[in-house]
């Protein structure tokens, strides 16, 4: 039986694993917000990056893409990888996974998704809420192993723009962080 995965951060333009089939699309009631902290790919525990997590926001949509995997071998490859790559992120859910605003029944029923829930007991790395500006400046600093903080949040931009998707949250937070930028420079 095939396993469908949402990507709604660097998932969108890097999967990292073998899939079958690749969907545009969205899930119903979650934002994306740039409130997790990243201690290994984008920042250091020193001082973290930022990089994006999913909290539940009524009546608004996240856009992504979900990767279908069927073969056995390829879901447990993919699996593996995924537990190391997303591993400051503490729970996984299954969402459904929609492709089109007027549909009332999901194009995918069980899509699993990785999301770093605000709890410090379990997530140590969550940063929560801040300014945009607060925000950017952390995004600005940020380097970890995976590269600056600030390339993730543009890889993010452009991937969303690339599947016909703004997120005002990403949009305002890069144009902040080219701000501060041209400033230093």
């Amino acid at each position: 039986m095939a396993i469908w995965v949402f990507g709604y951060g660097s998932l969108i333009s890097k999967a990292g694993f073998n899939y079958d089939e690749r969907l545009v699309g969205f899930i119903k009631d979650y934002r994306r917000v740039f409130y997790q902290g990243s201690t290994d790919h984008r920042g250091t525990p020193e001082f973290p990056g930022r990089t994006v997590t999913l909290e539940p926001a009524e009546g608004e949509i996240c856009w992504g893409a979900a990767y279908k995997i069927s073969k056995k071998e390829d879901q447990e490859i993919a699996l593996t990888y995924l537990e190391v790559r997303e591993k400051q992120y503490d729970r996984k859910e299954y969402v459904d996974f929609f492709t089109e605003f007027k549909a009332t029944t999901p194009a995918i029923s069980g899509a699993l998704v990785y999301i770093a829930s605000p709890n410090k007991n379990v997530n140590v790395n969550y940063l929560g809420p801040a300014s945009v500006e607060e925000i950017a400046r952390q995004i600005v600093q940020a380097e970890g192993p995976s590269g600056p903080n600030r390339e993730y949040l543009f890889l993010l931009e452009k991937a969303l723009l690339q599947i016909g998707s703004e997120d005002k949250h990403v949009t305002d937070l890069a144009n902040e962080v080219r701000r501060i930028i041209s400033e230093e420079n």
